[in-house]
């Protein structure tokens, strides 16, 4: 509840207690405060117990958490279906295409390294069929 209140701001709320209320008076305020505290745990549970049984054996595992919009959205909306999400990062993500891009760079380094005549152009792209007949048609020395 208090994880991110530290020590130092524990010091400066006790010393503001003291002077607020004053050494003599400081046991009752927080008698009454921590009785607060149980009163109103005690009511929010009662509630939620009035709640449940008025829903019916229907909700039996209703949980008033859930009603939390990260909650409900997570357990509802994204339960066992991730609304196709995983295909979508599938198609975002360029380490496939990079890997047969730098495969085929690495194909036209080894061929040219071992003698052979490198090629003028290698091709990328999937479609190396529609390229290279459209380079064929503007090539004049395809002629």
């Amino acid at each position: 509840m208090f994880s991110d209140v530290g020590p130092l701001e524990l010091v400066t709320l006790a010393v503001l207690a003291v002077l607020l209320f004053g050494p003599d008076k400081l046991p009752e305020v927080i008698q009454n405060v921590t009785a607060f505290i149980r009163k109103f745990r005690e009511f929010s549970e009662n509630a939620k117990q009035e709640i449940r049984s008025e829903l019916g054996p229907e909700f039996k595992d209703f949980e008033f958490e859930d009603l939390h919009p990260k909650t409900f959205v997570r357990k509802h909306v994204l339960d066992g279906d991730d609304l196709g999400l995983d295909e979508i990062r599938g198609a975002l993500d360029p380490r496939k295409e990079l890997a047969e891009v730098s495969d085929a760079v690495r194909e036209a380094a080894d061929t040219s390294e071992a003698g052979a005549a490198a090629p003028a152009h290698v091709n990328l792209t999937k479609d190396a069929g529609a390229e290279s007949a459209a380079r064929a048609s503007f090539d004049p020395d395809a002629t």
